[in-house]
């Protein structure tokens, strides 16, 4: 039996295959129940097991999942406030026809639901509560001793970070095979490449998954989780299975997860390198996840170098590892002109010094292109992968000089009056973010200006509208307000700008990695020491 410990807090009892649960959950929690059924033959390919939940007119269909020992498992998330009703269906009768009920209440204040698409180009969860994603990467981190792991959630306690990208199953390594580090248990029965049973699921291996998931949950941190990937080199063949075997699992990864709020389902890191599967096969696994999870969470697939094709229905976002796209503002912005959805930067390489090119960039420069994505108005995800500590393999802790910038960075981006960051004016203007009119966050990266003139793109604007603004230093972390308002006339001979009517310009200390945020005031408003403005 899964005993899960956070704040919905279930317990099971069983008689006669009957289940007696929890009778109230919070909306958007998980709601669990099992059966106990048949466990002989092979009950993952043998017996169907599924229920249905009913709350008024609103109906969902949840499949469930074989859990070892004659034991079978139905997660289910409401979503509506109410009394639910659920029946079993199964090919078993031990499993079929099986009744039951409970109360939805009222989600708890920090339960904000599934993050969705919001305005074509960003995200916030279900309840409307506005999601900006910094993400990091951990790929093993589920595959580590417990003390790594602890380590790991202790280290993501403190960080910046509200989203986490890791793999389903691990990639092939030696430390895997021998050592301090050796697997005892795989997704599958077996424990070689010669003798993997494919098609028998191992539920000890997946209850471990299930209690990373949760850490992360509770933590309030997004758990994008990889479904596959191309690194067993010819030794444990997880990759090279086949396609019946990539939508058994699949099938069984959503009905194992799909009822914890904060899954995202990334179908494979850099897919094109498993060689042996087409883009066919990628359409077909996209639309089972589509099919199977009642919840319709995010999802994408990372590329490596081919690209698929993210115009697709059944792509919510675009995962990205295109390292130039986030070297300028630019990229971003021309990737949602060409993909029309949000656009996550998942890798633009790690901050870190390895002897790989992909893991030698300095803090400076992963601070430069997480702050090049925002501009762009999409997003990027942070790696470090130090000798000293490899934190995109194995999680433990952070010691890059990024990860305090990039928080610094979120708080800018959750502070702002406006809320989602939109490219301003990007045909002509190349650092440019915010709302026209209302709010300007620009980023002069590299560029060690020593002034900026005060000069605003049109749209938006109108004569004598008065602004203030505030000089970021992105890498020292300081804001300083600038004493001077601004009110704005039509630059003189030209119909696309707008100027201070002094002519006024910036002071800045020529120095890199400075931005400014410049703000609409109104008469008799009072600006604050960290720039924002209240009415006095």
């Amino acid at each position: 039996m899964i005993k899960i410990r956070v704040q919905l807090l279930l317990f099971f009892s069983f008689v006669s295959s009957f289940a007696f649960a929890q009778n109230k959950v919070q909306k958007w929690e998980i709601f669990e129940f099992a059966l106990q059924g048949p466990s002989e033959g092979n009950p993952y390919v043998g017996t169907t097991f599924s229920a249905r939940f009913t709350n008024g007119d609103h109906v969902l269909d949840q499949e469930g999942f074989y859990d070892g020992n004659g034991t079978y498992i139905v997660r289910f998330m409401p979503d509506k406030e109410g009394a639910w009703n659920y029946v079993t269906s199964s090919n078993k009768s031990q499993l079929n026809g099986k009744k039951g009920t409970f109360e939805c209440i009222k989600a708890a204040p920090t339960n904000h639901g599934p993050v969705r698409v919001s305005d074509k180009f960003h995200f916030k969860y279900e309840d409307g509560t506005a999601y900006y994603p910094f993400g990091t990467t951990i790929y093993e981190w589920p595959f580590q001793e417990e003390s790594k792991k602890k380590q790991t959630i202790e280290t993501l306690k403190s960080s910046p970070f509200n989203k986490a990208r890791f793999l389903a199953v691990p990639p092939y390594k030696d430390r895997y095979i021998d050592g301090p580090n050796k697997l005892t248990i795989f997704p599958f029965e077996g424990t070689n490449k010669d003798n993997w049973d494919f098609s028998k699921f191992n539920p000890v291996y997946f209850k471990n998954l299930d209690s990373c998931v949760m850490e992360l949950k509770k933590l309030g941190i997004e758990a994008d989780i990889i479904l596959f990937r191309p690194y067993d080199k010819g030794k444990w063949g997880f990759d090279t299975a086949g396609q019946e075997v990539n939508r058994s699992f699949a099938r069984y990864m959503v009905a194992r997860y799909a009822a914890f709020s904060n899954i995202w389902w990334s179908l494979a890191n850099e897919n094109s390198f498993i060689k042996n599967m087409s883009d066919e096969d990628w359409d077909d696994l996209f639309k089972l996840v589509q099919q199977k999870d009642p919840y319709h969470h995010l999802r994408s697939i990372h590329n490596a170098d081919k690209i698929y094709d993210y115009t697709k229905p059944w792509v919510t976002h675009v995962s990205y590892q295109y390292y130039n796209v986030v070297k300028s503002p630019i990229g971003t912005a021309i990737l949602r002109d060409i993909y029309g959805k949000p656009i996550v930067n998942d890798e633009n390489n790690y901050e870190g010094d390895i002897d790989s090119r992909w893991g030698q960039l300095t803090g400076e420069e992963m601070t430069f292109r997480t702050w090049n994505a925002v501009i762009g108005g999409g997003y990027a995800t942070h790696g470090e992968s130090y000798k000293a500590s490899p934190w995109i393999s194995y999680g433990g802790t952070l010691i890059g000089t990024s990860p305090a910038r990039i928080g610094f960075l979120r708080k800018i981006v959750e502070s702002n009056p406006v809320g989602n960051l939109e490219p301003i004016d990007h045909f002509f203007e190349n650092n440019m973010a915010g709302k026209e009119g209302e709010f300007y966050l620009i980023y002069f990266g590299k560029e060690n200006l020593n002034k900026w003139d005060f000069v605003l793109p049109k749209k938006g604007l109108a004569k004598g509208a008065k602004y203030k603004a505030d000089i970021i230093d992105t890498w020292n972390m300081t804001i300083t307000p600038v004493a001077k308002t601004f009110e704005i006339i039509q630059m003189p001979g030209n119909n696309y700008k707008f100027i201070d009517k002094d002519n006024s310009s910036i002071k800045l200390p020529a120095k890199p990695y400075m931005a400014l945020r410049i703000y609409k005031v109104a008469d008799g408003e009072k600006v604050l020491n960290d720039g924002r403005h209240e009415l006095e």
